[in-house]
Parts: C-alpha cells; sequence; structure tokens
C-alpha cells in the first residue's frame, strides 16, 4: 500500500480514490503523508479519498475563514482555529479533514490541547469547505456530529445545520442568527478580488459594527 501510495500524483484538482483501506493501512497511510501537505483526505469506512485544491479553491478558503475570523474577534468572542486538522472516530470507521474549521461554543473544553481525540473531545462547531474540484462529505461531518457545516459552491454559501442527525439547509447560521451571512460572505469574497484582502476585511469589519 506504502509503495503504491508513494506512486501516486494526484494534480491540483484533481482525486484519488482508494477501496478497502482498513482502519491501519488508513493511520499508516495518513502518518506517510505527513502533517504538512496540500492533499486532504477523507475516509468512510473503507473508502478513502485524497483530493489536491486548486489555487482559486485556496484563495476562496482563505477569505471566507479571514472574514469568519474578522466577525468573531469584533463580536469579542473567544474561537479556535485548526485549519485542515484530521478529525476521525475509529468507532465508525469515518474521517475527515476540512478545508477549515472552527471551536466557538466548545473551544474551552479544547482550549490548549494538541491533539483531538474525536472519542473523548467535541468536533469543531463549524466546518468550511470548498466545493469548486472536490465534493462535501456532509455523511461523514454527520457521523462525527459536527453541529454546522459552511459550503461554498458555484459563489453560493450554503449552510447545514445537524438537527436530529441530519442535516437541514438553513438561511443563518447556527452561531449567528440575526446576521444574513449566506448574502453577505459571498459579496465581500467577491469584493476582495476587486479592492484586495485588507481593504474587504476592513469593510467588513465596519459591516459588523454597524449591525452590533
Amino acid at each position: 500500500m506504502l509503495l503504491e501510495l508513494k506512486r501516486i500524483h494526484v494534480p491540483p484538482g484533481q482525486t484519488v480514490i482508494l477501496k478497502n483501506v482498513t482502519w491501519v493501512e488508513l493511520e499508516t497511510i495518513l502518518e506517510e503523508l505527513g502533517e504538512h501537505r496540500a492533499a486532504r483526505i477523507a475516509y468512510d469506512q473503507g473508502i478513502l479519498e485524497i483530493m489536491t485544491p486548486l489555487p482559486e479553491h485556496e484563495d476562496n478558503k482563505e477569505i471566507i475563514s479571514d472574514l469568519f475570523k474578522a466577525l468573531l474577534e469584533e463580536l469579542d468572542i473567544e474561537f479556535r482555529c485548526l485549519g485542515s486538522t484530521t478529525f476521525k472516530n475509529q468507532f465508525i470507521a469515518q474521517g475527515i479533514e476540512p478545508e477549515q474549521c472552527f471551536y466557538i461554543k466548545n473551544e474551552p473544553l479544547i482550549r490548549g490541547k494538541k491533539r483531538i481525540d474525536l472519542t473523548i473531545d467535541p468536533p469543531p462547531d463549524l466546518a468550511l469547505e470548498i466545493d469548486i474540484t472536490s465534493r462535501t462529505h456532509l455523511n461523514i461531518y454527520q457521523g462525527l456530529k459536527v453541529p454546522e457545516v459552511w459550503r461554498f459552491e458555484n459563489g453560493k454559501l450554503n449552510i447545514n445545520i445537524l438537527e436530529n442527525d441530519r442535516y437541514i439547509e438553513s438561511q443563518s447560521s447556527l452561531n449567528f442568527p440575526n446576521l444574513p451571512l449566506i448574502e453577505v460572505i459571498p459579496e465581500y469574497l467577491e469584493k476582495s478580488k476587486i479592492i484586495g484582502r485588507n481593504g474587504t476585511i476592513k469593510e467588513f469589519r465596519n459591516w459588523v459594527r454597524q449591525h452590533f
């Protein structure tokens, strides 16, 4: 498996799917891939998907993440951003590396921890996925009980809220129910392509202050 893995080249925007991957093999593959890499994985009961994002994919992720961080900072809400940390649970044989993720309400429970173990630790409060070239594995997030998943695709932001162990599309965020984020986030993302990142974040901070 490792010899085959070393021979696999995943070009940006492409995906490789491996079947019948055991949990032990998954752990070995993750160790072999290392933490500092562009490729991301999703694992669902024996099926392993390895994907490498496009530059556009990364740009959108960074700006949306920066906007969300600015929102939390302006509202003085403590948070922890763990990027594409590998979240996995052997008991349900599922694992995933989100584009970006945030601990907000559960931040005090994992503060200072170097390793997150979902068999004892809570999942992130919010995960972000960019679907330019990949597909969001909502069933995996559902299994890991992530309360909120943002999916950005074709210029639109979809917010998925976990209710009764199933995701439903929502017009508002679980964390910010009074803000029209599905409209505002794409608007400022597009603005960043015209006026740049810093100017956009500054304008967004002003917008948040006006609404609070």
